[in-house]
């Protein structure tokens, strides 16, 4: 087969525990184009041959992962100078991992861990500058984590635990600033202090560096690791106070600082992070336990072993607190709350004497108004009116949820029009941010198919917490998603078919999208990325117009140097362009490169996460495989059930189809340019625009001749 280019065998039960049984990669030698040869999760026994090396110089992905396979890795396959992935985690190799792997300069994805490869840890990895994770762990790895890992400026992920690595964490680690998923150097016998060079690591999300040797002080750089999410540190021989510089550390979610020796008291500031898991056990910690945040449930935290602890809740058991310090400012509690009540009053009495004032002055002043001063572009809505167009934020009035919002449907009394009304969740970070970015993207912009902002509010609630909303016209008929993917629970209750979108209507709102991406790029006074195109923020109104909503992570061109996207991966995984993964800026053709990924989602009905796009097969392969002869075995079933085939001669029925497979192919080519790895080789807006216009005449013609079609046939059977 020496077209073959493609061969996925994952996820079987091959293998049939003969020595011989590895041998079958002979046989692919001849395959002069294979790119992609993937036999993971089978059950293959036996070594890897050297013949490996001897594969196509074409391929760019080979997987072995999660089989049996034992012996040495093959030096060879340092032959695969196109390799881009290498997965071959989960299996019994031995011995060093091969140098030779350096001469693979376009590799992306190293994944090595789960064996029981020996050796000092490799120095090669430093000429893989194109490197985006790398997974060693659960190894045996020896020697010292080498500095030259610094060369690997794009990668995001590395996974180095479970070895037996030495040595001090090379300062030229924190250089990679390109890390923004994971850094895991966990269960080695690393040494020495924990450098101030990790304040550098300003985009990393988890940072685990638990069960090694580490001492000294947490040093207060900690602090300007603004997106840490998990800090695991825990099983080392920190020492000191937990630094006051973790307060910046707003979006921490799990923090584990157990089994040091750090002493001082629990920051206060702890119970004022969103945690959800805190443990501080086997330390030196004194003076009194917090009540607030996550120290009210005892189920979150986890203190023990901490014996000059005090105070907390009752629950902990623990011995009542001495007049400390802090309860020591609170004996001057009522000097300072009456100094508070009498500055309070002077300051009411001088702003009702200067309101006074002014009223006085504007009413001498005062003329009649125009017309034109009572029309306003954005009524004012309170925090009461929403509560109340909301019936009390009610479950039954939710139709949508997000990491930043809550959105229920409402009426407001002002002209009992029926709106969405999206909730800031202003607890979670960036929510805020959020909400300016979307007030500031859709205030100067009008379109048919963006979503229209009636008004904003921000205001505080009934408890004096901050409130910000705001409010949309309502769509009638939801989002995409809920068309595409309906789901079973919904489709029970209403007691009636699933809704289906037609080939029509799907060609139709990807028409919309266009456009509607083209005015944001080309037509509007500063071009707007969007940075978050999905199917659930694709909003179709009562006519199925669509219209593109959720502006909260856009960006306005030319990017100023603080919206630079190396905080990590923005927008939602699978629709994501490929380069914002590595920390590039957000560009227009990431928004087209979502576009296509959306636009193949309508096509075949599948999401880009959908669980059998594994080991190298993504959608874009999926659809681009199919084409240009089995584009018909890919698309959504339910894309030509409009069309009455029973009234239909045969031969008109197989022109018309014909001409819709024409369609499909072309619509999915669309799709494929637009989602191309390469931002240089995707379709502009301007042809987006113009192609599917052309797509959208060409179904609507066909489909019509194949109803006028039917009509005649009826008639004539009649």
């Amino acid at each position: 087969m020496p077209n073959l280019w493609f061969l996925g065998l994952g996820g079987n039960g091959l293998g049939s525990s003969q020595p011989d049984e590895m041998n079958f990669i002979d046989s692919l030698v001849n395959c002069s184009n294979l790119e992609i040869l993937i036999v993971h999760d089978n059950k293959l026994r036996g070594v890897l041959p050297s013949s490996v090396g001897n594969l196509s110089s074409q391929v760019t992905i080979l997987s072995f992962s999660e089989n049996s396979i034992h012996g040495s890795l093959p030096s060879v396959i340092g032959n695969l100078v196109k390799l881009e992935i290498l997965s071959m985690h989960s299996n019994q190799f031995t011995g060093i991992i091969p140098s030779e792997l350096g001469n693979l300069r376009n590799l992306k994805r190293l994944y090595l861990d789960h064996n029981g490869f020996t050796g000092n840890f490799p120095g090669f990895i430093g000429n893989l500058s194109l490197i985006i994770e790398l997974w060693l762990s659960n190894n045996s790895l020896q020697g010292q984590i080498l500095p030259n890992l610094a060369n690997c400026w794009t990668m995001v992920s590395l996974y180095l635990s479970k070895n037996n690595l030495t040595g001090p964490i090379p300062v030229e680690l924190f250089q990679l600033s390109s890390l923004s998923i994971v850094l895991d150097l966990s269960h080695n016998h690393l040494v020495g202090p924990l450098p101030q060079d990790i304040g550098k690591l300003k985009s990393l999300t988890t940072l685990d560096l638990s069960h090694n040797r580490l001492v000294g002080a947490i040093p207060n750089a900690i602090g300007s690791c603004a997106s840490l999410e998990n800090l695991d540190m825990k099983a080392n021989s920190f020492q000191g106070p937990i630094p006051s510089t973790m307060s910046a550390l707003r979006g921490i979610r799990n923090l584990d600082l157990s089994n040091n020796s750090l002493s001082g008291q629990i920051p206060m500031f702890l119970g004022q992070l969103n945690l959800s898991s805190l443990n501080l056990s086997l330390n030196n910690l004194d003076g009194e336990v917090p009540v607030t945040g996550i120290f009210k449930n005892t189920s979150a935290f986890a203190i023990n072993r901490n014996k000059r602890l005090c105070g907390g809740l009752p629950k902990l058991g623990l011995r009542e607190c001495a007049m400390s310090a802090r309860s020591k400012q609170g004996s001057h509690a009522p000097r300072v709350i009456l100094v508070v009540i009498a500055a309070c009053v002077l300051s009411l009495v001088i702003a009702m004497v200067l309101c006074l004032l002014f009223c006085w002055k504007r009413r001498k002043t005062q003329t009649l108004p125009t017309r034109s001063s009572f029309i306003q572009p954005f009524s004012r809505v309170s925090y009461g009116s929403i509560l109340k167009a909301t019936n009390g934020f009610s479950q039954q009035n939710l139709i949508g949820s997000g990491k930043f919002s809550d959105v229920y449907k409402g009426i407001l009394e002002l002209d009992d029009a029926v709106v969405a009304i999206k909730i800031l969740n202003l607890e979670n970070q960036g929510a805020l941010k959020s909400f300016i970015a979307e007030c500031e993207a859709l205030k100067n912009i009008r379109h048919r198919n963006l979503v229209k902002i009636i008004t904003s509010c921000s205001s505080v609630d009934y408890q004096g917490n901050d409130f910000k909303a705001i409010i949309y016209e309502f769509m009638p008929n939801g989002n995409l998603e809920r068309w595409l993917h309906p789901s079973s629970e919904r489709e029970s209750e209403i007691e009636e078919a699933p809704r289906r979108l037609s080939l029509c209507q799907r060609v139709t709102i990807a028409a919309d999208m266009a456009h509607a991406i083209h005015y944001l790029h080309q037509d509007c006074e500063v071009p707007i990325i969007h940075c978050d195109l999905k199917p659930s923020n694709i909003l179709l109104d009562s006519d199925m117009v669509a219209h593109i909503g959720d502006f909260g992570l856009a960006k306005f061109l030319p990017l100023k140097p603080h919206q630079s996207s190396s905080i990590g991966i923005r927008g939602t995984t699978g629709y994501a362009a490929p380069e914002y993964g590595v920390g590039n800026e957000m560009t227009k053709e990431g928004d087209i490169y979502s576009f296509g990924i959306l636009l193949l989602e309508m096509i075949t009905g599948r999401t880009p996460t959908d669980p059998i796009f594994q080991e190298g097969l993504n959608l874009h392969r999926y659809v681009k495989m199919a084409l240009p002869d089995h584009v018909m075995e890919v698309i959504e079933p339910n894309f030509l059930s409009c069309i009455d085939k029973d009234h239909m001669e045969a031969a008109n029925m197989n022109r018309g189809l014909k001409r819709l497979e024409e369609c499909m192919v072309l619509l999915s080519r669309i799709g494929l340019a637009c989602s191309m790895e390469s931002p240089k080789e995707r379709m502009d807006t301007s042809n987006m625009v113009l192609e599917l216009q052309r797509i959208n005449e060409l179904v609507q013609n066909t489909l019509n001749n194949i109803e006028r079609q039917g009509v005649v046939a009826q008639l004539a059977s009649a």
